[in-house]
């Protein structure tokens, strides 16, 4: 049956006749299977035509749904679920959060047995606790529907959360089905089909070094895989960064086709997804209207796209991965210069190279943009000298999901030197405060500079007396009016692109490791280096900020003193020196009596 409008028509006339014969199983003689070889029974007309209707997966997903007292199939469930049956050999599924994929799944791998029971799927999943839900869920199906009965394992076939086999099975090596984490032992399975599942999550593709792993993975199913004319490799999934291993996929020659929560248009769908847009989800009169009104209302996904941020909600909702975006995103890690600090002394002038043999390498984790890297310094000029001051900036939080953000930065010759940088829960609490001041205690902090928009001024008066039993320096509040992301941005691109902004490898580290108290799929957002490299001028274009807003407020401290030129003050501390050493000689030469004359010594 051909999908589209005409299909949902005839397929409502007859849904109900359908599953109402399916459903009559308790009368002795009237269950409707499908058997195979040569137990197959005579039918009647009507139950052969039943049959046939139950060829087509949409058919049989709607039979799932109302034993599962779910809701009927929406429109796109309905399309996925006729592009996982028709759809290409080797392709890619991506549908917003939400939409049903993974349900989806577990009802085209039954009903891919119920056809041909000798079929050997293969599963596979991001994490092991995610393939055992999998397996759990396709066997309920299995026991739990009337039509699905003769499918339950038998007493000598396999059994269990990892493999099971299908009643009619024939003997083979391989289970009928198997569900596996993506980290498990692949080598050796074969399939005729293989359903990649959510593969990709922020707990295995935060860093780029993660997404090679990932990417390399993937590469085994080509192994697995039965070199048969309907052997099929499904990925299921939803993005998670802008380098996707859903793009990757789309270059090794996978076919895509995309869901998306809201409408594109015509435009969109050529520029910004190369045209992978489903037919239905394209109408350039409902622009930005919500393609599932009946489970998604627009307010909901507005409410969302709060929730999530601008960047996050087009990953998670909109699927929008395209790079092309990365020009958005002005803050690129490439400008900054990574190295070892000491607490008292830096060199006097850095040189910045974006080369390749400067690269860091995986010992520091890297969140930022593909082919975006860390690099160390091409040369250190002048001496090791004394900062000329150090700043702490602190931007405090309530007891929401917010971080109280910190960050020090050093100043020397209009290098800025970002020695410590972090966030912390706990708002107002004891804890907080004494870490803060310890902090500032160990970096010899000078000054310190609070954000006042929250609190009117408590933070600072709580500080106070916490800080003067450990560490005394001043303390500034300052207040800022202008839209926080180009506040940000105009603060650290200049700084950034100038190659001024220097970062200790402890911080990125720190940074990353702090992060991981927060569930896997929100600690990514906490991260500076993640926040620093997905900001935009947008309002809202990132969830959490805290840790970037401190970074910026320390930064915007020294800006007025950024001018200065490096190989001016080199200059000028060399007359210094000069002038010092001349002053020593002449000392030396003329002996200075206490309330006298100078005389020569010899």
């Amino acid at each position: 049956m051909p999908p589209g409008d005409s299909w949902l028509a005839s397929w409502d006339s007859a849904k109900s006749k359908v599953a109402t014969s399916i459903t009559k199983t308790e009368t002795p003689g009237t269950t409707l299977r499908l058997t195979y070889g040569s137990k197959r029974k005579a039918r009647t007309d009507h139950e052969m035509a039943d049959l046939r209707q139950l060829k087509d997966f949409r058919n049989f997903l709607y039979l799932v749904w109302k034993q599962l007292n779910l809701p009927e199939p929406t429109r796109i469930q309905y399309e996925i679920a006729d592009y996982m049956q028709h759809g290409d050999k080797r392709a890619v599924i991506q549908g917003f959060r939400g939409v049903g994929k993974s349900w989806i799944c577990s009802a085209y791998v039954v009903h891919q047995l119920l056809l041909d029971p000798s079929k050997n799927i293969l599963v596979v999943s991001a994490s092991k606790t995610r393939a055992d839900d999998f397996s759990t869920f396709t066997l309920r199906l299995i026991h739990e529907m009337p039509l699905l009965k003769h499918l339950i394992p038998q007493d000598k076939q396999r059994f269990s959360k990892i493999s099971f086999d299908v009643g009619p099975a024939p003997a083979s090596h391989a289970p009928s089905v198997k569900s596996l984490g993506i980290t498990s032992q692949l080598t050796g399975s074969r399939a005729d089909i293989i359903v990649a599942d959510d593969v990709e999550v922020p707990n295995n593709s935060a860093t780029q070094m993660m997404r090679d792993k990932l990417g390399e993975q993937v590469k085994e199913f080509d192994a697995i895989i039965k070199p048969l004319d309907d052997a099929k490799v499904i990925f299921l999934g939803t993005p998670q960064c802008e380098d996707t291993i859903y793009r990757q996929l789309t270059e090794r020659g996978y076919q895509t086709r995309v869901w998306p929560a809201q409408y594109v248009t015509p435009d969109q769908n050529m520029k910004r997804y190369d045209g992978h847009i489903a037919e239905c989800c394209i109408n350039i009169d409902n622009k930005g209207k919500s393609t599932e009104p009946l489970r998604f209302s627009d307010v909901d996904l507005a409410e969302r796209k709060v929730s999530y941020g601008s960047a996050g909600y087009a990953l998670q909702f909109m699927l929008d991965s395209n790079l092309s975006d990365v020009e958005k995103y002005p803050l690129k890690i490439s400008d900054l210069i990574v190295m070892s600090l000491d607490t008292e002394l830096a060199p006097e002038r850095l040189v910045w190279a974006k080369d390749p043999d400067l690269e860091w390498d995986g010992s520091i984790p890297n969140v930022g943009m593909t082919g975006d890297r860390f690099y160390r310094p091409m040369k250190t000029l002048g001496k090791h000298i004394e900062y000329t001051g150090t700043v702490m900036s602190i931007d405090p939080s309530g007891r929401g999901k917010d971080e109280t953000g910190y960050a020090v930065v050093k100043m020397l010759n209009g290098y800025l030197y970002v020695t410590a940088a972090g966030g912390v829960q706990g708002g107002y609490s004891e804890e907080t405060l004494k870490f803060l001041s310890m902090t500032a205690k160990e970096h010899k902090v000078n000054e310190i500079v609070v954000e006042s928009n929250f609190g009117d001024g408590m933070f600072v008066e709580l500080l106070k007396p916490v800080l003067r039993k450990v560490h005394a320096c001043t303390i500034e509040e300052v207040r800022h009016s202008t839209q926080k992301e180009k506040r940000i941005i105009d603060t650290l691109e200049p700084v950034m692109t100038g190659h001024k902004l220097v970062v200790d490898p402890k911080v990125i580290q720190n940074d990353y490791e702090t992060s991981q108290v927060y569930p896997k799929d929100h600690a990514l957002k906490y991260q500076l280096i993640y926040q620093l490299t997905r900001i935009t001028r947008d309002r809202g274009a990132v969830t959490h900020d805290d840790r970037l807003d401190a970074l910026s407020m320390a930064v915007g401290y020294w800006s007025q003193q950024m001018a200065q030129d490096a190989s001016e003050r080199i200059l000028e501390r060399k007359d210094e020196d000069i002038r010092k050493e001349l002053q020593k000689h002449a000392e030396a030469y003329f002996k200075i009596r206490r309330g006298g004359a100078n005389i020569l010594t010899w």
